[in-house]
């Protein structure tokens, strides 16, 4: 089965696609990627979709006007990918769409939602489309995150040691694979989300984020923020946990600045980097970790994986491209995976990663042009990922 999964996070700057053949080999889910590309948002629906992000209020009429925007860009996203990825020829889109709120009350998911109305997607490629992933894990009692976690769990299956896999995007998340326990996954805190607010905020919108790393690489470490942001009750709570921009945006920071004044913008571009490294490396001695495989947008900041390697000494990381998974579209081919295993009839959420009550089929199904035709159900759900080349 050809998929196109589409993929937009919390950073939501652009639409992540990738193209990927996937096939059931007995225990195993074979993967042969296709290629992938990055589709920016316009300008003027990036504003819009950050002017509705919390804490801001935000009206039924911008929600409506975003899942139509949105809806929108994730179908121009789609026929591209079709056209330049699959040579015209696909089975099936899997579609994330764009999270506007992770509604979490005393470390308990009571909903998310994704705007993206699939629609658009099915009527301008002509196929059927997986969508809303995370609800039905969140309504089995599951935080309905991290969904990568699956995708991961089968990719470091067979690595020797406790393997994890880091995802650094707006938030960085992990999935852990520690011998004879089933596979434990956790959003660790902040990776991008409050670095990219800051820059934002400071440069009075002319920046969006810290390129290469080199403001937070012209500044020091501020002791008394970094000690202040680590003192968020976050970080303390048990896993499976999620959290989201809804509790680490710009508000968020300004209060502890308001705190603990820092001489400079370098200095606290610098305290939030390396408290996403201190974060990270908190979560992997906490469950002995020995390698780590990581891939997001943060890969590309040179300071920030500088810092990860100091709080780590002595566990070796590199990228998911060592194990034949891009990590440019890591994300994009794991909601792939999931589309397919939910027209295969099979679960898609790990019940250890996100504690939902048991593992369920993922996403709502929106016909394409033909009638809606899927695929057998699969037997058993698959044990590892084999990448082929």
């Amino acid at each position: 089965m050809r998929v196109i999964g589409l993929m937009s996070g919390t950073s939501h700057d652009a639409i992540e696609a990738a193209a990927a053949d996937l096939a059931l080999d007995g225990d195993a889910l074979l993967l042969r990627p296709l290629g992938h590309l990055s589709a920016p948002y316009p300008d003027a629906l990036r504003d819009r979709i950050a002017a509705a992000l919390p804490p801001a209020p935000t009206t039924t009429r911008a929600v409506c006007a975003l899942d139509t925007g949105i809806g929108q860009a994730f179908a121009g996203a789609a026929g591209r990918a079709l056209r330049d990825l699959c040579a015209g020829t696909a089975d099936l889109v899997v579609s994330h769409g764009q999270t506007m709120h992770h509604w979490v009350e005393d470390g308990t998911v009571r909903g998310t939602l994704q705007l993206g109305q699939p629609a658009w997607i099915a009527e301008a490629t002509g196929l059927p489309v997986v969508s809303d992933l995370r609800s039905r894990d969140v309504a089995a009692g599951g935080q309905g995150a991290p969904l990568v976690a699956l995708t991961d769990a089968l990719l470091l299956s067979g690595l020797p040691g406790t393997p994890a896999a880091l995802n650094l995007g707006g938030i960085a998340n992990i999935t852990v694979l520690a011998p004879g326990a089933e596979p434990l996954a956790f959003d660790t805190g902040p990776a991008n989300a409050l670095l990219d607010a800051a820059v934002h905020h400071f440069t009075d919108g002319a920046a969006a984020y810290d390129e290469d790393g080199r403001r937070a690489g012209a500044g020091q470490v501020s002791p008394e923020l970094l000690r202040v942001l680590l003192a968020d009750p976050y970080y303390r709570r048990p896993a499976p946990k999620t959290t989201g921009k809804e509790h680490f945006h710009l508000l968020y920071l300004r209060r502890a600045l308001d705190t603990v004044p820092v001489p400079t913008v370098a200095d606290v571009l610098a305290t939030l980097t390396r408290l996403t490294a201190v974060t990270v490396a908190d979560a992997c001695r906490a469950h002995g970790v020995t390698r780590l495989v990581v891939s997001g947008g943060g890969t590309r900041n040179p300071v920030l994986m500088r810092m990860l390697a100091e709080e780590l000494p002595g566990v070796p990381f590199g990228p998911s491209d060592d194990l034949g998974l891009p990590s440019a579209a890591k994300e994009a081919l794991a909601f792939a995976v999931l589309g397919f295993l939910t027209a295969h009839g099979l679960p898609g959420a790990l019940p250890s990663g996100t504690g939902a009550r048991r593992a369920t089929v993922l996403g709502s199904i929106t016909p394409g042009r033909m009638p809606l035709r899927l695929p057998e159900p699969a037997a058993h759900p698959p044990r590892l990922l084999r990448i082929l080349r």
